[in-house]
């Protein structure tokens, strides 16, 4: 069997979401990139959320585990050069939003990942306004 025949095989939501993804950063410069890993953080502390609410551990750990990753690119990519004090201060944000993620993980109240996914959709607001 053909090697992209044997990926598509195994599970074909998790197929479209790559490509999917594929599509919408490929020739995207770094201004959407990062818009791209706002929406991407929101939408897995959302499903964090919900897996929290609805008790099911599997979701809620690939979810903790997509969200905690997002923070630690958006921070790891931080210019401190060009950036001074505003990305200074983006990574302190950074590093406590994935604490408090993190501490969440191990709760059964979904509050925190919501409080999370409220802080960084105003971060993605004033990013978008900034680029606009």
């Amino acid at each position: 069997m053909a090697r992209y025949a044997t990926a598509l095989a195994g599970d074909p939501a998790a197929t479209y979401r790559q490509i999917d993804l594929a599509s919408r950063t490929g020739g995207a410069d770094a201004h959407a990139l990062v818009d791209l890993l706002y929406v991407e953080a929101i939408r897995a502390l959302s499903g964090a959320a919900w897996a929290t609410e609805n008790n099911d551990y599997r979701i809620k750990s690939e979810r903790v585990t997509r969200a905690t990753a997002i923070l630690f690119a958006l921070e790891n990519n931080l210019d401190f050069e060009r950036g001074g004090d505003v990305a200074r201060t983006l990574a302190t944000l950074y590093r406590g939003l994935r604490a408090q993620v993190i501490d969440a993980s191990i709760g059964s109240d979904p509050t925190p990942f919501r409080a999370v996914a409220k802080d960084l959709k105003e971060i993605a607001d004033a990013w978008a306004a900034v680029r606009h």
